[in-house]
C-alpha cells in the first residue's frame, strides 16, 4: 500500500479489520455483498438528534457571487494603485469577511430547528481515487429524505465553512455506485491529501494503522459519524496483509 492511497485488496483487509472491531465494540458496522455481484459495502444505520438550518446555502451563494464578480475584474492600465484596488475588490465590503461568515456559521447551531434523524451510512471503494468513500443519507422520522439544502445545514459549524470553501464542493448527492440510488457523498479528491502524512507518520515511526480507520476517523464527524477512541486502541500489530473478503 503507498501511503497516500491503498489498492482494493487493502481495502478489504482493512474491511475485514473494522467488522472485527465493530463486532468487539457492538458498533454496528455490517458488510453487505451486492447480490449477483463479488462487489459489497460497509454499512451502517444510527439515529441522531440535529440542528438543521437552512441559511448556509443561502450565504455560499453570496459568498461565490462576490468571488466571480472578483475574478471579473481586471485592473485598467496605469491605474493609480489604489483604484486598482478597489476595482479588484468590487463591492467585496457589503459581503462582509471571511470573519463575518465564521462568525455567522457559529451561531446557526442555536437558531435552528432540532430534528431526531435516522441515518444510513455506506463506505465504498473507488478504483478511480484508490481511496475508500463515504456515502450517506437521512431520514426523518416520517421517512422523508433529506436534502442537499438541510444536509448542508445538519453539518456542525466547526466543519461546514471548510467544506464550502473547498473544490468540487466537497459534499453533494451522487448515485450510489452499487445500488443506482440517489445518496449524499463526500467526495474523495482531497483524500490523499490529508492522508498522505498520517499515513506516512505511522509507517515510519513502524506504528500498526489501519488506512480505513484513519480516513474514517478525518471524514466521518463531518457528517456525524464518530468513531470511538477503543478501536485506535485495539489495533493489532500482527494484522495479515492479505486480501480478505469481508463476510
Amino acid at each position: 500500500m503507498r501511503s497516500w492511497a491503498m489498492d482494493e485488496q487493502d481495502f478489504h483487509r482493512c474491511c475485514r479489520l473494522l467488522l472485527e472491531q465493530s463486532k468487539q465494540l457492538r458498533d454496528g458496522w455490517s458488510w453487505e455483498a451486492v447480490q449477483g455481484s463479488e462487489e459489497g459495502y460497509l454499512r451502517k444505520t444510527s439515529l441522531r438528534s440535529v440542528v438543521i438550518d437552512s441559511r448556509p446555502m443561502r450565504k455560499l451563494d453570496r459568498r461565490r457571487s462576490a468571488l466571480e464578480r472578483r475574478a471579473s475584474c481586471r485592473p485598467v492600465p496605469n491605474q493609480r494603485a489604489d483604484d486598482k484596488e478597489q476595482l479588484l475588490l468590487g463591492d467585496a465590503p457589503s459581503m462582509g469577511s471571511d470573519t463575518d461568515d465564521e462568525d455567522d456559521l457559529l451561531c446557526v447551531a442555536s437558531e435552528g430547528s432540532r430534528q431526531l434523524l435516522q441515518y444510513e451510512y455506506h463506505i465504498l471503494y473507488s478504483c478511480s481515487y484508490s481511496t475508500p468513500v463515504l456515502y450517506f443519507r437521512a431520514f426523518t422520522q416520517e421517512g422523508r429524505s433529506l436534502s442537499l439544502e438541510e444536509v448542508w445545514g445538519s453539518v456542525h459549524p466547526n466543519f461546514r465553512l471548510r467544506l464550502q470553501q473547498s473544490p468540487l464542493h466537497t459534499l453533494g448527492l451522487q448515485e450510489h455506485p452499487l445500488l443506482g440510488q440517489p445518496f449524499f457523498m463526500l467526495h474523495p479528491c482531497r483524500t490523499a491529501e490529508f492522508m498522505r502524512p498520517v499515513v506516512q507518520a505511522a509507517l515510519d515511526q513502524h506504528r500498526p494503522v489501519n488506512y480505513l480507520l484513519s480516513w474514517l476517523s478525518v471524514v466521518g464527524p463531518v457528517v456525524g459519524l464518530d468513531v470511538p477512541l477503543k478501536y485506535c486502541t485495539q489495533l493489532c500489530p500482527a494484522a495479515s496483509t492479505r486480501s480478505v473478503q469481508p463476510d
